[in-house]
C-alpha cells in the first residue's frame, strides 16, 4: 500500500510564525502523500476573550457554549485553517482546507452529559455544550482528493448531520482520520507537541523513550514513569493500531523530519 503522513500539530505552533513556517516547511518537505491537522485553541481564547466572551474549561476540556462555538468557528475554519493554507500553497503545497462539515467528511454527535470526577474527589455531571464525538469518517471521499494531489488540512471541528457545527478535539480529528485512511492508505500518524517525545524523566527533555509498546506502556503507568495527560494520549495510540494505522510517532514539532521520538506500534 501507498505510504500515507498524517500530522497533527497542536495550537501553540500554530499561533507563533516563526514555529509556525518552520513546522509548514518540514511538513512540505516530507515526501510522498499527507494529510496535516491543527489546532489552535489558545488563539481562540484570546479571541474570545477580545469579544467579552468567557472561555471556560473543566479539567483540561473546553465548554463550548453558543457564543464559543461562533469563535471556535471562526478561528478554526477560518482564521488559523485558512493562514495554514496560504502558506502551505505558498510553499508548493497544493492544501485544502475542511471542517467536518465540508464534503460531510466527518460526522460526530453532540457529547452527551459527562460524569468528571474532580481534584477534591467529587463527582459532577458535566455539559460540555456543542462539543462534538465522532460517529463516523468517509474515509473515501479523503483517500480521493488525497489521490489526486490534494493535501487536506483538517480543522478541529465537524458537524451532526443536521446543520450544526461542533467543536471536536483535534487529536481525536488526526486519530479517526488516520484509523479511516488506513484502509487505503500503509498510516503513519504522527503527533507533535511541545516534548521531543515521551520522557522517562519529564525534567529532563532529553529522556525520551524511543519506542513504547503495549505492554511498556502497561509498566510505565504502573511504576508512574507515564502519568497525566500523557495516557489518554498513548491510549489513543494503541487505539490507533489497533484499528490498522501502522505506527505512531510522538515528537517535537521542530523535529518534526528529522528524528522519530517515541514510536508507539
Amino acid at each position: 500500500m501507498t505510504k500515507l503522513n498524517v500530522i497533527k500539530v497542536g495550537g501553540a505552533v500554530v499561533e507563533e510564525p516563526e514555529s509556525l513556517q518552520q513546522l509548514l516547511k518540514a511538513f512540505a518537505g516530507l515526501e510522498g502523500l499527507k494529510v496535516l491537522v491543527h489546532g489552535g485553541g489558545r488563539r481562540a481564547t484570546k479571541v474570545a476573550a477580545s469579544l467579552g466572551i468567557e472561555s471556560k474549561m473543566i479539567e483540561g476540556r473546553r465548554v463550548t457554549d453558543e457564543d464559543m462555538l461562533q469563535v471556535v468557528t471562526m478561528v478554526y475554519g477560518g482564521l488559523v485553517n485558512k493562514n495554514v493554507v496560504a502558506k502551505l500553497q505558498a510553499l508548493g503545497v497544493n492544501a485544502l482546507g475542511l471542517t467536518g462539515a465540508d464534503l460531510g467528511y466527518m460526522l460526530s454527535a453532540k457529547r452527551p452529559l459527562k460524569k468528571v470526577k474532580f481534584a477534591d474527589g467529587s463527582v459532577q455531571d458535566v455539559d460540555y455544550g456543542y462539543v462534538g464525538d465522532v460517529k463516523a469518517v468517509d474515509s473515501d471521499i479523503l483517500a480521493d482528493l488525497i489521490a489526486k494531489g490534494v493535501v487536506p488540512v483538517l480543522a478541529p471541528l465537524t458537524h451532526d448531520g443536521n446543520g450544526n457545527l461542533l467543536n471536536t478535539n483535534a487529536d481525536t480529528i488526526a486519530s479517526e482520520a488516520a484509523k479511516a485512511l488506513a484502509k487505503h492508505f500503509d498510516v503513519t500518524l504522527t503527533f507533535c507537541f511541545e516534548k521531543k517525545g515521551v520522557l522517562s524523566n519529564p525534567d529532563d527533555d532529553e529522556s525520551v523513550i524511543s519506542r513504547i509498546t503495549r505492554e511498556d506502556f502497561e509498566k510505565y503507568k504502573a511504576d508512574g514513569t507515564i502519568a497525566g495527560g500523557m495516557i489518554p494520549k498513548l491510549d489513543n495510540a494503541f487505539d490507533a493500531i489497533d484499528k490498522g494505522v501502522r505506527k505512531v510517532v510522538i515528537t517535537k514539532a521542530d523535529e518534526l523530519g528529522k528524528s522519530e521520538g517515541t514510536t508507539i506500534e
